[in-house]
C-alpha cells in the first residue's frame, strides 16, 4: 500500500498530504491534515528494533504523564497498537506515528547564554523525570550512538580517509578505555534522551520549547546526556568552553552533578565527536546519496581539533569551577625541582628560566600540571606525535607479549630490518640495533676503524654526536667547549661549511665545494690516514646550518680514496624530517658507508641504530662478538616498526615539506620587518633562526633567550641552539601544521614588537 494509504486507512487521517524529511537511516516524513501536524515515521531495518521501539513509545508516554511539555506524542493506530509492520511501497516496514512538535531548532539560532542555560535546565528536567522509568529493552539495548559502547565504532575509523584524522581519532578512543572504561561502573546509570543535539532542540524566544527524536534513548551514565549536549553547544562556538558555566549550572542547580562525573567529562565530549565523525565517514561509504548523515561532520571535526588543543586538565578545571568543586590541587614546580635536585647531578639542566612540570602530551602539544596547553615547536624526539596512539597501541601489545633479546629468534627483528632498509639506497643493507644515537655513533666508530685498520677520524666543526666517551672525542661542540676535554690527537676538525658567517657564502654549490677543498688541502699536508669522517647534514649544535650545497660530494671522495669510509649522522636530521629527502645525505647527492640512527625511529622509546654495507658489516664480524641487551628487542621492533608505518600512512615527510615551506616563508617575511632575525635557515621541519644585533651578523645570545622565554610564556616551545646559544630552534613533530606555524610566527611578531617599546 502506499504511504497516503497507510496514513487514511491504518491512522484515519483525513485531507492528507505529507514530505520527506531528512534522516540519518530511517525515512521519515512531515504529515499535514486535518488533524493537524504529524510525523511518520518508517523503519526498513527494523527487526531489531520491534522492542526498543515499544520501550521508547513508553518512556514517551511516562513523560507525558509527568507532564514534561512538548515532546513527541506516540499517536496509536485505528486498532489501538503504537506501530504496525505493514507492506508500503512493496516493502515490509515498521511504521508509527508521532505528534509534530513546534519550534525553531537550535541549529538556526545564534547561541547566547540564555538559550544554553535554558538547555541545561530542560535537559536536567527530563532527566529528572527518567529516574524511575527503566525498560529491560533499553538495558539490552547496545547502541553505537550510547557512550558506553562508544568502542563498537572503532569498526568504522578505517573509513575516514585521511590517516592524521585516523590518528586523532585512534588518540581519543585509546585514552577513553584507559581513563574512562574503568570508572564507568562506579558512575549512576538511567534512561536519558541519549542525541540532545542541535537539530533535536527546538527554541522559542530563547528558551527550549521542546525536544524531539528519542531514536537514541538507552539506558546508560547519566552524565552522558549532558556530553552529549555540551558537544553541541561546543561546537557551535567559535570558544568551546564558552558556555561551559550557564549548561552546566543550569543542569546542575535542578539535578546535581557528582565531581567523580566531572572528572571525565572532557573525554566523554571528545568520544561524541569521534562517534559523529566515524559514523559520518562510515555513512558516506554505507549510503553515500544520504547527505544528512554528514550534515554536522565538519563542526565535529573542527571542535575535535580545538578539543585536543585544550585538554583535560584545562577542561576539567572549568568544569569544577562553573560548579564550584574544588580545583585539583597541583603540585608546585619549586618543590618537585627541590626534589629533583636533591637526588640528580645539577648537571642535568632543565628548559627555560621558569622551568615546566609536564603532566601528559599529544601530538604536537603538551600539558603542564596546571591544564596549561603548549604548542610544542621544539621536540623532535616525538617524531610523528607525542603519545601517537598506533605507537603506543605497538608497544603496550608488544609489552604484554614477549620482550626478549637478539639471541632468540622472533619475527619482528627482521620484519622491522627489512622494513627500515627499504627506506636506504642499495649498497645501505645491514643494520645493528642499540638504544640510542649515542651508542650508535660510538658502533659506527668501531665499525669504521675495523674496516679501515685506521686510527684518525675526521669531524665537522660544531659536530655533536653523543654522550659515550667515544661520542664526545667525536663532538667538536663538546670537546672544544671551555669546560670540555680539548682535542683528542687522533681527530681532526673540519671548518664548518657555513654560507651566512662563513668565508664562502654563495649557496649555489660553488662554497660547498670551496670549503672542501680547503679542507682536503690541508689533510694532505701531512696528516694521517682518516678511518671515518662523520657529520650531520646540518649541524644542529652549530646553529641549525645546513651543510653548504655541493660540500660532501668531493669530501666523501676524498675520504674514500685515501681508504677511509664516511658516516652520516642522521639522528635529527632522517626519517623524513627535511620534508624533500627521507634521509639529510640524499640532499647532497651522495651515498654514505655508514648511518647512525636514534631519537625519533622509536618516537620518544629509546632505540637506536647503524646502517652500513655487506662489506663493512664482514669486517666487523672478524672481530669479538657484538651484543646489546636491548638493541632490536621486539617491544623496540613494534614500536619502531609503527613509527615507519605512522610515516607512510599520514604522509608525514610530505607534510614536513609543505608546512616547512609555509614556516620558512612566514620567517622569511618576518625577518624582512626585523633586523635582528639574521638568517632563517634550514629545511622541512628543522629549522634555525639566527638572532643577532642589528645591522650585524654580531650573535644575540640575550635577545634570543628572551624571545624564547618569552615565547614559553605565551605557551609555545622553542629553544636555542649554536655556540652562542642565539639560534632560536624549531624541530616540531611532523604532525605541525601550517596554522601551529602561523602561530609561532604570530606570536613571534608581537613579543618582538614589544620589545621595540
Amino acid at each position: 500500500m502506499t504511504i497516503a494509504t497507510v496514513l487514511k486507512n491504518e491512522l484515519g487521517l483525513k485531507e492528507v498530504s505529507f514530505e520527506l524529511l531528512n534522516g540519518y537511516a530511517n525515512k521519515n516524513y512531515l504529515v499535514s491534515s486535518q488533524s493537524g501536524k504529524f510525523i511518520f515515521k518508517t523503519y526498513s531495518e527494523y527487526q531489531e528494533l520491534l522492542e526498543v521501539i515499544a520501550a521508547e513509545n513508553q518512556l514517551l508516554l511516562h513523560l507525558e504523564s509527568r507532564e514534561i511539555a512538548e515532546i513527541p506524542e506516540p499517536i496509536p493506530f485505528v486498532d489501538g497498537a503504537f506501530f504496525k509492520v505493514l507492506e508500503v511501497e512493496g516493502q515490509p516496514k515498521l511504521c508509527r506515528l508521532l505528534s509534530f512538535v513546534e519550534g525553531k531548532f537550535m541549529a538556526d539560532t545564534a547561541l547566547n547564554s540564555d538559550n544554553v542555560r535554558s538547555l541545561g535546565s530542560f535537559a536536567a528536567q527530563l532527566d529528572n523525570a527518567l529516574f524511575d522509568f527503566d525498560d529491560v529493552a533499553l538495558r539490552a539495548r547496545r547502541s553505537r550512538w550510547d557512550l558506553q559502547y562508544v568502542t563498537r565504532n572503532k569498526a568504522y575509523i578505517a573509513a575516514i580517509p585521511s590517516g592524521k584524522a585516523r590518528s586523532l581519532v585512534h588518540y581519543f578512543f585509546q585514552q577513553y578505555e584507559q581513563v574512562v572504561l574503568p570508572e564507568l561502573p562506579e558512575l549512576r546509570k538511567s534512561c536519558i534522551h541519549g542525541d540532545l543535539n542541535e537539530w533535536n532542540i527546538l527554541l522559542k524566544n530563547d528558551t527550549v520549547s521542546g525536544i524531539i527524536d528519542f531514536g537514541d534513548c538507552s539506558h546508560t551514565q547519566l552524565i552522558n546526556e549532558l556530553a552529549i549536549a555540551a558537544t553541541y553547544v561546543f561546537y557551535a562556538s567559535e570558544h568551546p568552553l564558552e558556555f561551559a558555566a550557564p549548561l552546566l549550572q543550569s543542569y546542575h542547580a535542578i539535578l546535581p552533578l557528582e565531581e567523580k562525573e566531572i572528572t571525565l567529562l572532557y573525554w566523554l565530549i571528545g568520544m561524541r565527536l569521534c562517534t559523529s565523525v566515524c559514523n559520518s565517514a562510515h555513512s558516506k561509504i554505507a549510503n553515500p546519496e544520504n547527505e544528512y548523515a554528514s550534515i554536522s561532520e565538519l563542526k565535529a571535526w573542527n571542535l575535535l581539533e580545538k578539543w585536543l588543543r585544550i585538554g583535560p586538565q584545562s577542561a576539567e578545571n572549568c568544569f569544577r569551577e562553573a560548579l564550584g568543586f574544588p580545583l585539583k590541587k597541583y603540585t608546585a614546580v619549586e618543590n618537585v625541582l627541590d626534589k629533583r635536585n636533591i637526588y640528580l647531578s645539577n648537571i642535568l639542566s632543565v628548559s627555560y628560566q621558569k622551568p615546566i612540570l609536564m603532566e601528559r602530551a599529544a601530538f604536537q602539544y603538551m600539558f603542564d600540571n596546571n591544564g596549561n596547553s603548549f604548542l610544542d615547536a621544539y621536540n623532535n624526539i616525538p617524531h610523528v606525535g607525542h603519545q601517537h596512539p598506533k605507537v603506543v597501541a605497538a608497544g603496550q601489545k608488544q609489552l604484554g607479549q614477549l620482550n626478549t633479546n637478539t639471541r632468540y629468534l622472533y619475527d619482528l627483528l627482521p620484519d622491522y630490518a627489512q622494513h627500515l632498509l627499504s627506506k636506504f639506497p642499495k649498497p645501505l643493507n645491514k643494520v645493528f640495533f642499540v638504544n640510542s644515537g649515542s651508542a650508535a655513533s660510538d658502533l659506527a666508530i668501531r665499525l669504521a676503524k675495523k674496516h679501515t685498520g685506521f686510527q684518525h677520524l675526521l669531524v665537522m666543526e660544531h659536530g655533536y654526536h653523543g654522550n659515550t666517551q667515544i661520542g664526545i672525542d667525536i663532538s667538536d661542540y663538546k670537546f672544544s667547549h671551555p669546560k670540555g676535554q680539548g682535542q683528542p690527537p687522533s681527530i681532526y676538525t673540519t671548518p664548518l661549511p657555513d654560507t651566512y658567517r662563513g668565508v664562502h657564502t654563495l649557496n649555489d654549490g660553488s662554497a660547498g665545494k670551496a670549503y672542501a677543498r680547503e679542507t682536503i688541502q690541508n689533510l694532505r699536508k701531512g696528516a694521517a690516514s682518516i678511518a671515518a669522517f662523520i657529520a650531520e647534514p646540518v649541524v644542529g649544535c652549530g646553529g641549525q646550518v645546513p651543510l653548504a650545497e655541493g660540500y660532501l660530494k668531493p669530501m666523501y671522495d676524498f675520504v674514500r680514496g685515501q681508504g677511509g669510509v664516511c658516516i652520516s649522522d642522521e639522528v635529527q636530521t632522517g626519517f623524513g624530517r627535511l620534508g624533500s629527502t627521507f634521509w639529510g645525505f640524499e640532499q647532497q647527492n651522495v651515498i654514505p658507508d655508514i648511518v647512525v640512527l636514534g631519537k625519533p625511529m622509536g618516537n620518544g622509546h629509546p632505540i637506536g641504530a647503524v646502517v652500513t654495507t655487506t662489506e663493512i658489516a664482514q669486517s666487523f664480524e672478524q672481530g669479538v662478538e657484538f651484543f646489546s641487551s636491548f638493541g632490536g628487542n621486539p617491544v623496540s621492533c613494534a614500536i619502531g616498526l609503527a613509527v615507519l608505518e605512522v610515516l607512510e600512512e599520514e604522509d608525514l615527510p610530505q607534510n614536513a615539506l609543505e608546512v616547512g615551506n609555509h614556516y620558512m616563508a612566514l620567517l622569511r617575511e618576518l625577518q624582512l620587518q626585523y633586523p635582528c632575525i639574521g638568517d632563517v635557515r634550514g629545511s622541512g621541519l628543522f629549522i634555525g633562526i639566527d638572532i643577532v644585533k642589528e645591522g650585524t651578523q654580531e650573535p644575540d645570545t640575550v635577545l634570543a633567550q628572551l624571545l624564547k622565554n618569552q615565547l614559553r610564556e605565551k605557551h609555545i616551545l622553542v629553544s636555542t641552539d649554536g655556540p652562542y646559544d642565539n639560534v632560536i630552534k624549531s624541530k616540531p613533530p611532523l604532525c605541525f601544521t601550517k596554522a601551529n606555524a602561523e602561530e609561532v610566527v604570530d606570536r613571534m611578531q608581537l613579543l618582538l614588537d614589544g620589545f621595540k617599546t
